[in-house]
């Protein structure tokens, strides 16, 4: 399939109520995921990104895998017929992660667990050990989660590997706006693929979502209100940008070592 339509479900979520969070995104992928090959949520969305709370009552509200809110969703992923990027605190065991689970339609569940998490958060997960592709009837999917689409290593990585689209859940506050459109648009020119950045809204998070083409286009963006942002993806494309602009194919990697930088024309401050 080369054509995709495309929902960033950008909602807001009620801290604690992973009950009420999740009856109101199934609500939401029963309305609007019909005809799309593809739902991306925000991060946390079943619990709410808020620390202090994740710190009383994380290891009460996180599920595992194969727990409810999973399952739930991939009963909706089957009756829908799409692919679901959910964020969710997921837990194992006693360990929690800050999870992006890519849910297929056939029932089969994808974890990606958050790799790079943000200072605040060290404290709070468990960073995960891994990055992830998924082929999909929506093509081949690379997660990140928020704070990671700062790292361009993990996105040229993904490319790499052969993904066409990232999937951003993300929980950008208030005020930094910036950090979600601005590197969203970088990491999908930067590597001619798609990117779908699906943000958190209310409760101090600044929505704007966003759906980049490869050329660094947004396709789609949203405010600050609660809303189902809707694309089509031509997957094409890639391929047109990368014969374009031929970058990924032409790295030189032996050059990108800190051993590799000549130094020897440094100035530093004391020989001024």
């Amino acid at each position: 399939m080369s054509v995709l339509d495309v929902v960033a479900l950008q909602l807001s979520a009620e801290l604690g109520d992973v009950t009420g969070n999740v009856e109101r995104l199934l609500d939401a992928v029963r309305t609007h995921g019909p005809g799309s090959d593809l739902v991306v949520t925000p991060e946390l969305i079943t619990t709410g990104y808020d620390l202090d709370m994740l710190d009383e009552r994380g290891a009460e509200l996180a599920e595992p895998l194969d727990g409810p809110t999973v399952s739930a969703v991939a009963k909706a992923a089957a009756e829908v017929g799409t692919t679901i990027v959910l964020g969710l605190l997921e837990r194992d065991g006693d360990v929690l992660y800050d999870t992006a689970a890519v849910i297929l339609p056939d029932g089969a569940v994808h974890p990606f667990r958050k790799t790079h998490l943000y200072p605040a958060e060290l404290t709070r997960f468990t960073a995960g050990q891994g990055l992830l592709t998924v082929d999909t009837p929506a093509g081949r999917l690379g997660p990140l989660i928020c704070f990671e689409h700062a790292f361009p290593e993990l996105a040229t990585t993904l490319a790499l590997a052969g993904t066409q689209t990232l999937v951003i859940p993300s929980a950008v506050p208030i005020g930094y706006e910036y950090l979600l459109t601005l590197r969203t648009r970088a990491r999908a020119q930067d590597n001619q693929m798609f990117a779908v950045a699906c943000n958190l809204t209310g409760g101090g998070f600044t929505g704007h979502s966003l759906i980049v083409d490869p050329a660094g286009n947004v396709l789609a963006s949203a405010g600050a209100e609660e809303t189902a942002l809707r694309a089509r993806l031509n997957l094409d494309l890639i391929a047109k940008e990368r014969h374009q602009e031929p970058a990924l194919g032409m790295r030189q990697v032996d050059l990108y070592r800190p051993e590799a930088v000549d130094r020897l024309g440094v100035v530093t401050a004391g020989d001024q």
